[in-house]
């Protein structure tokens, strides 16, 4: 039975690594791409993700969503200071040609809102791997969205260590206010893929090997991408550079293989909104005799093998 779903990201390299992925995959139908500022400006995210789709040919709509976050004015160290020393890591465009196709007319929050709120959609995931600014503002204009979106798979947090700060993943700390709201709007079924998880199931330069030998527009594209990633990947030495997470793609392989998650428990979890050195930090309560109701399923750990595998399977449908 094909897994219907909606990614609401950042595109970055890691989310078009996602969206061809979800594109290609033949038990998945990706309904529609909803763009927010996160890992480069909102015109930024909205061009790649068109680049991407046209790049394989794919009609799929692209809807233009939140240019800041929800509460602030910027991320709490502007862009241009945190890159600073990392400028080719995140590059502001995708080496893909230019869009031909045009963003819709619609906002991606109206879009979510009318989607969900159609009686035939409630069997779609929400795929959400870039800041919840666009998903935050959703729910906070129409409350019953909580109860209609009957799937939230994200990438966002850690537990222990950060990728921005001492303790905050990047997606949750841009917008921390978006991330407490939306864990605590009562969506019935949040599954949280945190860095624990995707740093433990890279993708190695033998990997890509294999997705150029598959040959297929997505395979080679994703190559260049992931090798991208590899070479410029911030917390790796020169010497041992031979792969690299790639965050958002785990939550698509998720929808067709469960098992690439692990470590797998429901807990309750909470987004530090307030403090001087834990602004953006994932506060996941592991303890045996809590008695905090837990509100998402949270994975430690991913297998890379399956990871991989699930890769390969989609690039050559």
């Amino acid at each position: 039975m094909t897994i219907r779903l909606i990614i609401d990201c950042d595109t970055g390299t890691d989310d078009a690594v996602a969206i061809m992925a979800a594109v290609c995959h033949s038990e998945l139908e990706l309904v529609a791409v909803t763009t927010v500022n996160g890992n480069v400006p909102l015109s930024n995210t909205t061009e790649n993700s068109l680049r991407v789709l046209d790049h394989l040919g794919s009609r799929v709509g692209v809807y233009a969503g939140a240019p800041r976050p929800i509460m602030r004015p910027d991320f709490p160290i502007p862009r241009d200071v945190l890159n600073g020393d990392e400028p080719a890591f995140q590059i502001p465009y995708l080496d893909l040609p230019a869009s031909k196709t045009s963003v819709q007319e619609q906002g991606a929050v109206s879009y979510l809102i009318d989607y969900y709120m159609d009686d035939a959609n409630l069997d779609t995931v929400l795929v959400a791997t870039g800041p919840l600014t666009n998903v935050a503002l959703a729910l906070a204009a129409e409350p019953r969205l909580a109860s209609r979106i009957p799937q939230l798979v994200l990438m966002g947090g850690s537990r222990g260590w950060g990728n921005v700060t001492a303790v905050a993943e990047f997606n949750i700390w841009v917008d921390p206010e978006a991330a407490e709201s939306v864990l605590g709007a009562g969506i019935r079924d949040v599954t949280v893929v945190p860095l624990n998880a995707t740093h433990s199931a890279q993708i190695t330069l033998e990997d890509c090997d294999l997705f150029d030998a598959i040959g297929t527009p997505a395979a080679i594209a994703s190559s260049q991408i992931i090798r991208q990633r590899i070479l410029n990947y911030p917390d790796a030495p020169d010497a041992v550079k031979r792969s690299a997470p790639v965050h958002d793609a785990i939550c698509i392989a998720y929808l067709v293989r469960p098992d690439v998650l692990e470590d797998v428990g429901r807990y309750r979890v909470h987004v530090e909104t307030t403090g001087t050195h834990t602004l953006g930090e994932m506060v996941i309560d592991t303890r045996l005799w809590s008695d905090s109701v837990p509100n998402a399923r949270v994975a430690l750990r991913a297998n890379a093998q399956i990871f991989s595998a699930f890769l390969s399977d989609a690039f050559r449908d």
